[in-house]
């Protein structure tokens, strides 16, 4: 019987074994990041944030299984310091299957390629970067080669050239859009060209979401970049849109993986409508049911994707593909299950504000501070009675609208302040030729009126 008892324990414990590392997959990879936050810059303007976002990031890092180099955040880098650092990254990769590199400082593009700045550079003349800043493509170059099946670089340096004022003329705002190498993720803090805001509560938005977002479980790289531009977008009111630029990637990434399914006696499964739940990773299910169709297009509208005209047979396909290349899918146009999964993970934008008019009727109305498109339409049209005012102009968050009229011509624009919507449609109007006026402008919350 002893001898029974002890190979039934034994056989339990390898199974257990077995389970648990079964169970844990994000410790069986090797990850390596190099972390790099510069603020305390000795010639041009000091940055508040970077430093702090840095050390945020390499403790999340951490948290996540990520090796760092030097055992922590790199702070306030001069030019040698960041080459060694950009080196041993390099050398540490090599047979890792992740490599992360994240910065967060100055950075510019020159002559279309992006440069990240140490706190020591000092250039008064184009041909002076190359010696004293660092091109991002000498990071790409260290992970290439390095037999990671992942490489991601993360630049939190999308912010105005702090030397155009002082020789350095040749750099445009923001930073330019890389090629991805194979295998490689580029995450942007903004768009391309587009300047990154450094933030006021001590961290940027876009690092901010990004930590926040990662300790995430279940989420794919994409739909974890997605969650972060989506996040960025929602906290700067629209001014501030993360970008990314991605190779093909070979598998499945999750800096925390999902949650193992609990093990359950096998029993016939039974189905669940799709109305309450749809699948995992439905991007070319097609949707056939006319009741989720019907909620496809009602938050498509309320997105301000319109799937219009209402008469076309192209109109659904053409809002489905804007809203698919702003979450960076294909944009086929299908109306899949991904489309509508992703929709309803999108959280409600407002207030929102709407401006129609009639141009039949010379009717118009305007609204404001709405928790919905659909409620701010509804009480512009009242002013409207029962003529018909077909056009609409709706914006939401932080955006502003305007409407400006001639006798022969009128136009109706959103900017990011009611000043500029105000300029900006006096200025569409006045392409007819006649002097125009506003009649009515208004910010989403109700400001600027």
């Amino acid at each position: 019987m002893r001898g029974a008892f002890d190979g039934s324990l034994r056989y339990s414990a390898l199974v257990l074994l077995v389970a648990l590392l079964f169970a844990t997959p994000a410790f069986a990879e090797k990850r390596v990041a190099l972390v790099v936050g510069n603020s305390a810059y000795q010639n041009v303007t000091r940055l508040d944030n970077p430093r702090s976002d840095a050390a945020l990031m390499a403790e999340t890092l951490a948290g996540l299984g990520f090796t760092l180099i030097g055992g922590r955040a790199q702070l306030d880098l001069d030019k040698p310091a960041m080459d060694i650092a950009v080196q041993n990254f390099g050398r540490q990769v090599q047979g890792a299957d992740v490599a992360l590199f994240y910065y967060a400082g100055h950075g510019v593009q020159v002559s279309g390629s992006n440069y990240l700045v140490p706190v020591s550079a000092n250039p008064v003349r184009e041909a002076d970067v190359d010696f004293q800043m660092v091109d991002v493509n000498l990071v790409l170059r260290q992970m290439q080669g390095s037999g990671t099946r992942l490489n991601m670089v993360i630049l939190d340096a999308c912010r105005n050239n702090p030397f155009g004022a002082r020789g350095l003329r040749a750099s445009d705002g923001g930073l330019a859009q890389m090629r991805a190498p194979e295998g490689t993720l580029i995450s942007y803090a903004t768009q391309p060209g587009n300047v990154a805001l450094d933030g006021t509560d001590g961290h940027s938005p876009y690092t901010k979401a990004l930590a926040t977002t990662i300790k995430q479980a279940g989420l794919d790289i994409f739909q974890t970049f997605n969650q972060v531009g989506l996040a960025v977008k929602r906290q700067t009111g629209g001014s501030q849109q993360p970008w990314v630029s991605s190779s093909p990637i070979d598998g499945n990434f999750y800096f925390v993986p999902p949650a193992p399914a609990p093990q359950q006696v096998a029993v016939a499964p039974q189905p669940e409508p799709l109305t309450s739940t749809l699948r995992p990773d439905p991007d070319r299910t097609p949707i056939k049911d006319p009741i989720l169709l019907r909620e496809l297009s009602d938050r498509l509208f309320e997105l301000n994707y319109d799937p219009e005209p209402i008469d076309s047979k192209n109109g659904m396909r053409v809002a489905i593909s804007k809203f698919q290349e702003k979450v960076k899918m294909t944009p086929t146009g299908d109306a899949t299950e991904g489309v509508l999964t992703r929709l309803r993970k999108m959280e409600d934008l407002k207030p929102w504000g709407s401006i129609v008019y009639g141009p039949d009727s010379d009717k118009w109305g305007m609204s404001w501070n709405h928790s919905s498109r659909r409620a701010a339409i509804d009480d512009a049209l009242k002013n409207c009675g029962t003529s018909k005012c077909p056009m609409e102009l709706s914006f939401y968050g932080a955006r502003c609208g305007a409407f400006a009229i001639s006798d022969k011509s009128w136009s109706l624009v959103q900017r990011d302040t009611v000043q500029r919507a105000r300029d900006a449609a006096l200025d569409e109007c006045g392409k007819a030729g006649k002097s125009c006026r506003i009649i009515g402008a208004v910010c989403a919350d109700g400001s600027g009126r």
